[in-house]
C-alpha cells in the first residue's frame, strides 16, 4: 500500500538519497555521493522548515511488521507574483523533482503529481510550471499541462 504524505525536515536524508538516485541515474555525477547527500539533505532541511518549498513523499507500507520505505517524492516552490488589480491569482508554483523509483512506477508518480496539483489549487496558485524530461511529458499532459503558455526561457 502507498501513502502520500507531506515531507518534513526529518525526511531530508532519505529525500536527498532519492534525489541522488534520480539525477545520477540520468547523467554522470560530478560530485561524490556522500558529499552530495550531505549537502542536499542540509538544503532540504532548511527549505522544508521555510515557507516557499513544499514536498510530498510516497511511502510504501510494509506487509505486517516489515516497516515502510520512501519510494518517491515531488517538490513545489511557491513564487509570489507582483500584486495586480485584475483578479488574477498572485502566485505561481514551480513543480520539481517528481520521482518514483523504477520498481514503483505505474501509479506512484501520478499519486504524487495529483497531491501537488491538489495543494496548488487549494492554495490559490495561478499556474504550475515545470521543465519535464522527455519521458515524463505524457504524464503531465494526462493531467492537463500544456506547452501553449506564454513562458519564455533563457539559460544563463
Amino acid at each position: 500500500m502507498i501513502e502520500i504524505r507531506a515531507a518534513t525536515a526529518a525526511d531530508a536524508v532519505t529525500l536527498a538519497e532519492l534525489r541522488w538516485e534520480f539525477r545520477a541515474g540520468r547523467d554522470r555525477a560530478v560530485e561524490e555521493h556522500d558529499a552530495f547527500v550531505e549537502r542536499c539533505a542540509g538544503w532540504m532541511r532548511r527549505e522544508l522548515a521555510g515557507d516557499r518549498w513544499r514536498a510530498w513523499i510516497a511511502v510504501r507500507k510494509g506487509q505486517d511488521s516489515s516497516g515502510e520505505r520512501t519510494v518517491g517524492q515531488v517538490w513545489i516552490n511557491l513564487i509570489q507574483k507582483v500584486p495586480n488589480p485584475i483578479g488574477e491569482r498572485e502566485r505561481h508554483a514551480y513543480l520539481s523533482n517528481l520521482y518514483a523509483q523504477p520498481a514503483e512506477r505505474g501509479g506512484v508518480g501520478t499519486a504524487l503529481l495529483q497531491k501537488a496539483i491538489e495543494w496548488a489549487r487549494a492554495n490559490s496558485v495561478d499556474r504550475l510550471v515545470l521543465w519535464p524530461s522527455p519521458k515524463s511529458v505524457t504524464l503531465y499532459r494526462r493531467h492537463g499541462f500544456t506547452r501553449e503558455g506564454g513562458v519564455l526561457e533563457l539559460t544563463c
